[in-house]
């Protein structure tokens, strides 16, 4: 077999020295550029610069180093072809066997604040990317290395046998579109957000997002609907995607549909807390002292719905807590973490599935959830794109509007009543006294519907709405929806106000001594 090269090239020098080494011992050629080429013949490697090999010196600041057929005809000839060997023999070209390109930093260049528009081009990487695709193109004869996590299992396989698989290249090849195809779009939404002035627009003139399969499902929302899970390239630290499953059978569509739903939830609150979700809305959410008193209490409020349901708790599931949720049916539990202790009670509960998921550096603050910065919805054809809605209520923002002010243990709940209201399909009502949920209604065409279901909720549960505070997603547009929650016995609301009848609104609230307060800021959730 006669002797292999290789062209390394890359701007993240993670691992490649090691890498560069094991391939001299294999008695594989090397080839490389610039810096790259510096390291390698400092390590006392015997290394040829690209220059040499192609007989034309890098040009215009680098911009112009690998562009030249001795590179481009070395990957692309097929070696299965004699009139490709042929011309490669005619014109000196040798054949390049295996190739490792990482590009330059576009991405982690225009992430940092003060990105310039020429900083950004500079940072466009073309000879990287050409190279690339060259290779991938003729994956049947050049192994293309795009990432050093590539690097052992190529070791591995020319050690055994002199040569890497037609596995390992085509799966090589196709990682290596989907690289290019990641950073052109970087450089697309960069650049299509580019306005006359300078600064970035919000969202782009085209969007590319690009996203990572991670799983496929049994099944989608339907038995008789196919499924799988993707992710962000880069997901946000402490978003479900980055969860590990420690124990369980596998999540189907609704089970993450339903834990993303109670894990964004949890994570707003402080203090320790438990969030019960069952159709993508908190059937019962609560905080207290430790997790075992917030899942009693988050319980409390619709025992009913939370059987088969999917819990999320932002402290450590500890042997306490465990034996509380193992009493009752459970299709998902999240922490970030879980005690041996807990771990062995669930082993009896093989089907129960348990995520890790570590908060967001700096704890579980409201005002950084770890949510996407964009939340997208599909319409036929098309997508939605919006700033994600992780509006931070504070006591200060409040304005009240009624004769009657608010406690101070009212002011507690209401912001608590606001908080699971974000949560809550719209449109929603949320009864909520002493730091948990006493009636949720959720989903309803009309706020009055809403009403009068969180109303039932709770009387089902039998639990007393007596002093209970309210909160309202969007404003009431008529005063019949107030006299609703006054009735069951709330003595505070939460609404955004806005409405052209706030007046009435306002008129029913002090008629009915009652304390009202308005947040200036609504939470559609459809």
């Amino acid at each position: 077999m006669s002797q292999l090269t290789a062209l390394i090239s890359v701007s993240d020098k993670t691992g490649i020295l090691d890498f560069a080494k094991a391939l001299h011992e294999l008695n594989v050629r090397l080839l490389s550029t610039g810096g790259t080429a510096k390291l390698l013949a400092d390590a006392g490697l015997p290394v040829t610069e690209v220059a040499e090999h192609t007989g034309f010196p890098e040009m215009l600041d680098g911009r112009v180093k690998t562009l030249h057929p001795k590179i481009h005809g070395g990957l692309l000839a097929r070696r299965d072809l004699p009139e490709h060997m042929a011309a490669a023999a005619q014109h000196g070209i040798t054949m390049i066997d295996i190739l490792a390109v990482n590009l330059y930093p576009f991405e982690a260049t225009v992430a940092k604040p003060g990105c310039t528009l020429e900083d950004a081009i500079e940072n466009i990487d073309i000879g990287g990317p050409a190279m690339v695709r060259s290779a991938a193109k003729n994956w049947k004869d050049v192994t293309v290395l795009t990432d050093s996590t590539q690097y052992a299992g190529v070791l591995d396989e020319l050690k055994a046998g002199g040569k890497t698989s037609d596995k390992t290249r085509f799966a090589c090849s196709v990682a290596a579109f989907n690289r290019i195809a990641q950073y052109d779009a970087a450089i697309s939404n960069y650049l299509s957000a580019r306005q006359d002035d300078g600064t970035l627009a919000q969202f782009p003139g085209q969007m590319n997002s690009t996203f990572v399969k991670v799983q496929d499902l049994r099944y989608g929302e339907n038995s008789h609907q196919s499924a799988a899970l993707y992710r962000d390239l880069f997901p946000a630290p402490g978003s479900l995607v980055t969860a590990r499953q420690l124990q369980g059978k596998e999540l189907s569509y609704n089970n993450i549909a339903d834990a993303d739903a109670a894990w964004e939830c949890v994570k707003a609150f402080d203090a320790p807390a438990c969030v019960i979700v069952k159709h993508a809305n908190p059937c019962g959410v609560a905080v207290a002292e430790n997790a075992a008193e917030a899942y009693a209490k988050a319980l409390k409020t619709d025992p009913t719905s939370a059987f088969g349901g999917i819990i999320a708790f932002n402290r450590t599931v500890d042997a306490a807590a465990a034996q509380h949720v193992a009493k009752q049916f459970v299709e998902v539990l999240m922490a970030p973490a879980f005690s041996a202790e807990a771990r062995e009670i669930f082993k009896a509960k093989a089907n129960v599935r348990l995520l890790e998921i570590a908060l967001p550096a700096g704890g579980p603050t409201p005002w950084e959830q770890g949510r996407n910065a964009v939340d997208s919805k599909r319409v036929g054809s098309g997508i939605l794109l919006q700033t994600a809605d992780n509006h931070f209520l504070k006591a200060s923002d409040l304005k009240v509007v009624t004769a009657k002010q608010p406690t101070a243990q009212e002011l507690q709940d209401l912001l608590f009543a606001w908080t699971v209201a974000q949560y809550v399909k719209s449109n929603a009502i949320v009864f909520c006294a002493g730091g948990m949920t006493l009636g949720v209604g959720a989903g309803q065409m009309s706020r009055i519907d809403s009403a009068r279901i969180a109303s039932i909720k709770a009387e089902n549960a039998g639990l007393t709405l007596k002093g209970s505070a309210v909160a309202s997603d969007a404003f009431f547009p008529f005063r019949d929806g107030l006299d609703v929650v006054v009735d069951a016995g709330a003595t505070s609301v939460i609404q955004p106000g806005g409405s052209m009848r706030d007046d009435e609104v306002i008129a029913a609230a002090n008629e009915r001594g009652i304390a009202m307060v308005f947040s200036g800021v609504r939470h559609f959730r459809h």
